[in-house]
């Protein structure tokens, strides 16, 4: 399988520890960053794992740390967002099984184990649906697919957890929807947002898995980088 983690952005909302360090370089121990981390567990459980790195904000400082991947340059990286950064590498979305991954996300090892390394027959994100206020970027569903997606939406089914399966022909019709969206100008959107245009102007079908069973967080702030460490911690030293 394919797994394309998306790290160009600046985590603006963690300054001023992010200024001269990315956060996906943080350390979950003394030999360990949190991209790292992700990255070996994934090969641990898929030992085919072509996995594609999309840089920006301190692009050296990442790939000196990181081997055993592709590197993926998003030279506007300041004046754009998640979607710039999949049209960047957009040669990679020709795969069988394609894993979009948030550069921002710790996972558990079971997580990753039992669902973001299983093949997918059809399109889904992660969610998280133990979380019903605060979430960051929410998903409303019926049924088992996915309505909409959202930072607006008041009530919701669960968090959106940072991850997108797709096959090869739901790939096709993203990489497609992200062209069209960058030739209109919309380079500041996230790349989640042309699955949500795509649910509402072609009835591309989205489904989704719910992980709140698991142990996760994205690291959006000094508490999430804590409970980041906690859970390699206590994988690392059961």
């Amino acid at each position: 399988m394919k797994y394309i983690f998306l790290v160009a952005g600046k985590g603006t909302r963690l300054h001023p520890l992010t200024l001269k360090h990315p956060k996906s370089m943080y350390k979950l121990d003394e030999n360990t960053t949190l991209l790292q981390r992700m990255v070996s567990v994934i090969k641990k459980h898929d030992l085919e794992a072509d996995v594609v790195v999309v840089t920006g904000h301190m692009h050296k400082n990442i790939e000196s740390q990181l081997e055993g991947v592709t590197f993926v340059y998003n030279p506007f990286y300041e004046v754009t967002n998640s979607i710039a950064s999949l049209w960047f590498a957009q040669e990679h979305l020709e795969a069988e099984n394609i894993v979009l991954i948030d550069g921002d996300i710790v996972m558990s090892n079971d997580l990753v184990r039992d669902v973001m390394c299983r093949p997918v027959k059809t399109p889904m994100v992660l969610v998280d649906s133990s979380i019903k206020t605060d979430g960051d970027y929410n998903v409303e569903v019926s049924g088992d697919q996915v309505l909409v997606m959202s930072k607006d939406l008041v009530s919701y089914y669960g968090e959106y957890a940072g991850v997108t399966k797709l096959n090869y022909s739901s790939a096709k019709l993203l990489r497609e929807e992200i062209n069209n969206m960058i030739e209109e100008g919309c380079y500041d959107q996230w790349y989640e947002n042309a699955l949500v245009q795509l649910i509402f102007k072609n009835n591309f079908k989205l489904y989704y898995s719910d992980i709140s069973n698991y142990e996760w967080t994205e690291v959006d702030s000094v508490n999430d980088l804590l409970l980041a460490k906690q859970i390699h911690v206590k994988e690392k030293n059961p």
